[in-house]
């Protein structure tokens, strides 16, 4: 039995039998041990998460990061989302997304653990998570696994380019790509635009915040395309199938195929349930992934500033800016810079400092000001979307 760490055994029996052998944990495996283990020595799994919780996919995902001995077990995780939006760690959310719109439309917005940019989540799109220890993390394999299940299955020709997107017709977006590197387990995980709603797409990642300074990382906004706009026949399902046999018939570490004389040798597919039952302590991170303190406190430091225009007695018009620093999602500091022959800062006197920010927020220090923002005209290509 492998070294079991934060479960009871009572927990562990109930694991074994679900998976049918124990894997877990051994976050003390080491690089010699993995090296040791010959190709023929690796089984792989498909697991489909049955929930489509994008907070309670994230935990699981984060769940068999922390947890899992993939020395002689290769996974791969496939998961589809209600509607909600995914930011990468360092990035900053009211750069990336319409926050207000998402709000209102009820799409959950989420932060994950890996880096890289936003993508937009529904049922028409499926995620895909490739688990290996360190040693053997192979983004390049685990992206031509995809490519070569839409050929084989569909006759459909995809190219991964130079930023490791997965790409169409020459310039289509279809799958972007981020990855979770630590010791001894990585993973590395990836969308497939299958038959998203890109007018909802669209609306979700409109960039609406403007005057925003911050080292946070921005996404790389591309044309993207559905798989079912160059292929009509392709079913979310159906990919589902196609990626999970792939994945099967390929050898652990090379592209090879073993057809399926290899797919009998493997564990198949399992269908699992992401609840404390099944993974001991993801309640707890669950939560972590659906509170404000990770989703907006994570954020890294950034200042937000608006050019205002402030009436004067005499009819004249002086232009002020307002500047707000955030740190961790609340308000820091909140100065107005006086004109240029006054070359100075004025703090702001507001009960407002300590609050959470957000864009009701900055409208509401206007307000107090009696300014009015001065229009500032930005420009939106609302046919692209920044991808994973």
């Amino acid at each position: 039995m492998s070294v079991i760490c934060r479960t009871s055994i009572h927990k562990a029996k109930a694991l074994y039998n679900k998976f049918g052998e124990l894997s877990l944990v051994l976050r003390h495996a080491s690089s010699s041990s993995v090296k040791n283990v010959p190709e023929e020595g690796i089984k792989k799994s498909v697991f489909i998460s049955q929930s489509s919780d994008i907070y309670t996919n994230l935990a699981l995902e984060d769940w068999f990061y922390r947890n899992y001995d993939f020395s002689k077990h290769h996974v791969l995780l496939l998961w589809k989302n209600d509607p909600c939006v995914v930011i990468g760690r360092h990035q900053n959310p009211w750069v990336e997304c319409n926050v207000p719109a998402l709000e209102q439309s009820n799409i959950a917005l989420a932060r994950r653990n890996s880096g890289g940019g936003t993508v937009y989540h529904d049922s028409g799109n499926l995620n895909l998570s490739f688990f290996t220890p360190r040693e053997r993390y192979n983004r390049r394999y685990n992206l031509d696994v995809i490519t070569r299940a839409l050929f084989r299955e569909w006759g459909l020709k995809s190219t991964i380019n130079k930023k490791e997107d997965i790409v169409v017709q020459g310039e289509f977006k279809v799958s972007g790509t981020a990855a979770k590197l630590g010791r001894p387990n990585s993973y590395h995980h990836c969308t497939l635009l299958v038959d998203a709603n890109k007018q909802a797409l669209s609306l979700a990642l409109k960039k609406t915040e403007t005057g925003i300074t911050s080292k946070a990382t921005e996404s790389v906004r591309s044309p993207v395309k559905n798989l079912k706009e160059v292929n009509s026949h392709i079913r979310t399902e159906h990919l589902l199938n196609a990626v999970g046999w792939e994945y099967l018939r390929t050898k652990s570490l090379t592209l090879q195929d073993g057809g399926h004389q290899l797919v009998q040798q493997q564990k198949g597919f399992q269908m699992i349930n992401p609840t404390e039952d099944w993974f001991p302590g993801i309640e707890k991170l669950t939560e972590e992934f659906r509170s404000w303190d990770w989703t907006y406190g994570k954020t890294p430091v950034f200042t937000v500033t608006r050019l205002l225009e402030a009436p004067t007695q005499d009819g004249q018009n002086h232009l002020l800016k307002l500047i707000i620093e955030v740190e961790k999602g609340i308000v820091q500091d909140i100065k107005m810079t006086l004109p240029s022959d006054l070359n100075r800062d004025a703090s702001v006197i507001t009960n407002l400092r300590g609050k959470r920010y957000s864009h009701e927020l900055t409208d509401s220090i206007v307000e107090a000001t009696g300014c009015k923002v001065v229009a500032q005209d930005v420009v939106v290509d609302e046919s692209n979307v920044a991808a994973i």
